[in-house]
């Protein structure tokens, strides 16, 4: 297993940060764009809601449980070639998907991206473990997160008005292949990372053992609780500012980008602040878990509120909602390695992103099911503040405390003393 002590270089550098941050961009952009054309797709095709919501979760059908051998890859592998290795599928079947020919091609070239997608956060949260000082992670995480969301507003606001010019199917190819223009900075930055002394054998803690934490389970239901309202929105959100709101795909696109990028500004704040806060001598406990407390909070009460709010009201919730999914996520990356450190964040992000992104396959059919049966997303919305309060819950009281958890007391006989005792 390859991995870094950390901060024993200083930290992360900014380099690095800022290509994971573009990566996560990127590959937002790519996995959002089929939601910016759903409703061009779906007249295209001649669709029904439930069919479009088949669409839009088959991308999980490969990502989701591509999460756990991609974990155990990214502990045994070259993490940054292996995120290089993930980028370059999933850009192919970006472009693949603007030739699709029907329904059966757009199911097969989204269960492709999926499976090149799946890479990305084990690949990034074990380099991030390995290279990141505590301190750091709450601007590396905000960064990160700010990434996935900037990428959903350009994906969202560009691409909506790009389809409206160009049609859908140009765009998909045009973002496709734009999207390997990154391996190229990327690789000529990938270094392997080194063993720190302290750490022997192969693996660090055994799978079995990560499995048996409270804390990893605890993780798992507040990023499913999490994940449910964020791909609700990422799904959904363009068409339902479209066919129920009553906006033009052109008028739809700054609107839905303005929600994601809110969501972006929201998860460099408290990046911002969790680290400010850190310095200051606040616990990592204090700081994360009030981070999720507000956050969760926020998602509750603004999906509740799209629910039964009219036209301006509902667009004021689903801002308030885009910057409390930001105040979450931003936690959530940030906990994973805290928890887990660098011996075991590739296995433990493996499988809490398997758990969490379960989401993405249930969300989007759930909510096209109930819109299909009721003519509304009101049900739809309640289910995800529903969703959100247990989320609160699972941080609050599953996870006891977020702090480093130490493998050696965990399984000693995998560790030894970073040097060996006198005589």
């Amino acid at each position: 297993m390859s991995v870094a002590r950390p901060g024993g270089t200083g930290g992360v550098s900014a380099r690095i940060v800022a290509l994971l941050t573009l990566a996560a961009f990127i590959n937002y952009i790519d996995r959002g764009n089929l939601a910016t054309a759903g409703p061009l797709i779906r007249d295209e095709f001649g669709l029904s809601n439930t069919q479009l919501g088949l669409l839009l979760s088959a991308f999980f059908w490969s990502y989701v449980p591509g999460q756990l051998p991609a974990g155990w890859l990214a502990e045994r592998l070259d993490a940054r070639r292996l995120l290089a290795a993930g980028l370059a599928v999933w850009a192919l079947a970006t472009a693949l998907t603007g030739l699709a020919g029907g329904f059966l091609t757009l199911l097969v070239v989204r269960v492709m991206l999926g499976a090149g997608e799946s890479v990305m956060y084990p690949a990034s949260f074990k380099i991030l473990a390995c290279e990141a000082l505590e301190g750091q992670r709450g601007r590396a995480n905000g960064l990160l997160a700010a990434g996935l969301s900037f990428g959903s507003a350009f994906g969202t606001l560009l691409g909506g008005l790009l389809m409206a010019w160009l049609g859908w199917r140009t765009v998909f190819v045009l973002f496709g292949g734009a999207s390997l223009l990154w391996l190229w900075p990327w690789l000529r930055t990938a270094q392997p990372v080194a063993a720190p002394p302290e750490m022997t054998g192969e693996e660090g803690p055994s799978t079995l053992v990560i499995l048996q934490r409270r804390e990893l389970w605890g993780s798992c239901l507040g990023h499913f609780c999490e994940a449910y309202a964020f791909y609700l929105v990422l799904s959904w959100l363009p068409l339902y500012l479209v066919k129920v709101r009553g906006f033009s795909v052109a008028e739809m696109a700054p609107l839905g980008a303005g929600v994601y990028a809110l969501f972006g500004v929201g998860s460099v704040v408290t990046g911002w602040l969790s680290d400010r806060s850190l310095a200051s001598g606040m616990s990592v406990n204090r700081v994360r878990k009030t981070a999720f407390l507000i956050g969760f909070a926020g998602v509750a009460a603004c999906m509740s509120a799209c629910a039964f709010a009219g036209s301006l009201g509902s667009l004021l919730a689903m801002a308030g909602c885009g910057i409390s999914l930001g105040i979450v996520m931003t936690a959530l990356y940030a906990t994973v390695q805290s928890l887990a450190g660098p011996a075991a964040t590739g296995r433990w992000m493996g499988v809490q992103n398997f758990v969490g992104n379960l989401a993405g396959i249930i969300a989007p059919v759930v909510t096209g099911v109930v819109v299909d049966r009721t003519g509304t997303f009101s049900i739809g919305f309640l289910i995800a503040a529903g969703f959100a309060l247990v989320g609160m819950i699972a941080y609050g009281l599953i996870v006891a405390r977020i702090e480093p958890i130490d493998w050696r007391m965990a399984e000693p006989a995998r560790w030894v003393p970073a040097t060996p005792p006198p005589g």
